[in-house]
């Protein structure tokens, strides 16, 4: 995967009215690709929990703080597949695959758009996918919340998860 061409991004509900937008600036992903039988590819993927960023150092650190992230005791979010099937249109898949964050393992399914691939300018070959998910927070022990008047949530229970990740042809994976 390449970093410097890729992005992981989440957005949350704020106050019911609009969203809130992060990015995480530190990940490494190995992507699998099996030609043959695209069905056998795989992912592994790492995130650094504490490389949040919201554009809002306040807010970023108490995203890092127990109440979210807890970035001390789980420094790590890992996401591994563990199948993909195709799904409705052209070049569209599900990647199934288990998500480990703050300690809480969890099966979870990414929308998988297949952008294409084509040479780089330094005599490599390069593809692109854009995925996304939901996550409740509930489900990774992310309970915290503020209701501010009339009973709103200051944070929506859920969260919309976007990857736009362009990965490099390198040296084939070992089977496993």
């Amino acid at each position: 995967m390449d970093p410097a061409h890729s992005s992981v991004g989440a957005v949350a509900q704020h106050l019911g009215i609009s969203s809130v937008h992060g990015r995480f600036t530190e990940f490494t992903a190995t992507i699998g690709i099996t030609p043959d039988e695209v069905a056998k590819s795989r992912v592994e993927a790492v995130i650094s929990a504490a490389s949040i960023d919201t554009g809002n150092a306040t807010r970023d650190k108490h995203l890092r703080s127990a109440d979210f992230l807890d970035v001390e005791s789980h420094p790590e979010i890992m996401f591994h597949s563990t199948g993909l099937t195709p799904a409705a249109g052209p070049d569209r898949w599900t990647v199934h695959g288990e998500l480990n964050m703050r300690g809480v393992v969890r099966p979870v399914d990414l929308d998988l758009a297949y952008l294409g691939t084509g040479a780089d300018p330094w005599g490599g070959t390069r593809a692109a996918f854009r995925a996304t998910t939901e996550l409740r927070r509930e489900d990774f022990a992310m309970n915290y919340n503020q209701v501010v008047q009339a009973g709103i949530a200051a944070i929506g229970t859920t969260l919309r998860v976007e990857l736009d990740i362009q990965v490099v042809r390198g040296d084939a994976l070992p089977t496993v």
